[in-house]
């Protein structure tokens, strides 16, 4: 990421590994090994002056990972011991039951597909995060004798930096560029691509609309979506889905097959958690508020002192002492929209304008007067821009223009200089004759010249 954005020469990297101490300032952090669908995930022990906080980051326990590391509980257990003041632990799966499935279910259940689809090209969509994943399509791809194109520029680059780094193994002559794949047959192809979540800019979605470059689809193609929909995304997955079958593909998605695990902790790793930290104080981290109600419900059904839990919303500030925790302030936070060269300046009126506009439309009014004479002297013009179609509009606007000019005229003769009262009067009295014959509310902008 700092290489793409220029910044790789302007910053200065520190990498730590699971089982490191940093100290910054007064405080003294600890990685710890953690098992999720990002390699390398670390929870963060933090000693403080008051106290020691442990922070999970998402994890969750596999007792059978792809890298061989299992989640370090028992450094875990040892903080619990010394006493932990703040326990910060994500939330995400905290409605399952049970534990996550370990990431190798996936691996049995890609056997399954390649043996019985030996005669289709698959193309296996998934979070180019997880390298795991992709490591186990590579295996399952080389022990049925295919080679594997990868596309997406996301998966493209963390496939790279994965196997530059070693956290990944791809044998020899196994790697094409996605520009070969017409050189070989296609059940001897499989291509990992990214677009698991319908995403409109992403491979997956560019070869569903007939867009991408190098891969056309046919019906001799099997598509797995090795994922599940985040929510709020599932209109677009399932939009990608039938555009697949609408090639002709044969799509896996949703629960079909055992083609995807969560990386994080279902309720039983929470109480394992919960019960090795033992902490005073506990902030459910990760997730929506339903997650995050919930986490504090099995937090208290395993102990905790209710007063002792805080659900914070995202920009409080939390003071922690020895014996308190209390929200304490705000600062900024949230989304920070980028308006062309504008950064973070595009305020909540702005917005409203604008959704306003995309809305309702456009009605501008033009005019012109004399106030020395107390009369209209051109127009009024009435410019429709988004709200109607003038041709097919005709007697409304020309009921507009009417309006308009007989409310110019009462004005100018009650106080032809008050400006703002004339612009308020024609857009208020246009805004409501619009609305009796529409049921709508265009936005109004009266331009009165002074001649």
């Amino acid at each position: 990421k700092l290489a793409e954005h220029h910044l790789l020469g302007k910053r200065t990297m520190v990498t730590v590994k699971p089982g490191d101490k940093i100290d910054l300032g007064s405080f003294r952090a600890e990685f710890i090994h953690v098992n999720h669908s990002i390699a390398d995930a670390c929870a963060i022990a933090i000693k403080t002056p008051v106290g020691t906080i442990f922070h999970s980051g998402d994890f969750k326990l596999d007792v059978s990972p792809i890298d061989g590391d299992i989640m370090d509980l028992t450094r875990i257990g040892e903080y619990g011991r010394e006493g932990v003041l703040l326990l910060m632990c994500e939330s995400t799966n905290v409605d399952r039951t049970g534990f996550t499935p370990s990431e190798r279910k996936v691996g049995s259940s890609l056997d399954s597909i390649f043996m019985t689809n030996t005669d289709k090209r698959i193309i296996i969509a998934t979070f180019s995060s997880n390298v795991h994943r992709v490591q186990q399509i590579i295996n399952t791809s080389v022990k049925f004798g295919r080679k594997v194109a990868v596309t997406g520029r996301s998966m493209i680059n963390i496939i790279g930096a994965a196997v530059r780094l070693g956290y990944m193994d791809v044998p020899e002559h196994v790697l094409i560029d996605i520009s070969e794949i017409g050189r070989y047959p296609s059940e001897m192809i499989t291509i990992v691509t990214t677009g698991s979540q319908g995403e409109p800019m992403s491979a997956l979605y560019r070869m569903a609309f007939s867009e991408h470059k190098q891969v056309s689809l046919t019906s001799g193609d099997l598509v797995v979506l090795s994922s599940h929909a985040i929510p709020g995304n599932e209109k677009a997955v399932i939009r990608v889905v039938n555009e697949l079958m609408r090639h002709g593909c044969d799509v896996v998605y949703e629960k079909m097959y055992e083609v995807h695990t969560s990386g994080h902790a279902c309720q039983e790793e929470l109480k394992i958690v919960h019960g090795l930290v033992r902490p005073k104080f506990f902030i459910p981290v990760h997730g929506e508020q339903k997650h995050l109600r919930r986490h504090a419900k099995l937090a208290e059904s395993m102990g905790m002192n209710p007063k002792n839990v805080l659900i914070a919303d995202i920009g409080q500030e939390v003071s922690l002492t020895e014996n308190k925790m209390s929200v304490t302030g705000t600062v900024q936070a949230g989304r920070v929209l980028v308006d062309g060269l504008s950064v973070g300046d595009v305020g909540s009126i702005v917005l409203r304008d604008r959704k306003h506009l995309s809305q309702d439309g456009l009605i501008v009014v033009v005019a012109a007067v004399d106030p020395m004479l107390r009369e209209v002297v051109s127009g009024p013009d009435v410019v429709s821009r988004g709200f109607v179609y003038v041709k097919d509009a005709e007697p409304l606007m020309d009921e507009l223009r009417t309006l308009a000019r007989n409310t110019l005229e009462d004005s100018l003769r009650a106080n032809p200089h008050d400006w703002a009262s004339m612009k308020t009067r024609v857009r208020d009295e246009l805004s409501r004759r619009i609305f009796q014959k529409t049921k709508r509310s265009p936005m109004i902008l009266p331009i009165i010249l002074d001649v």
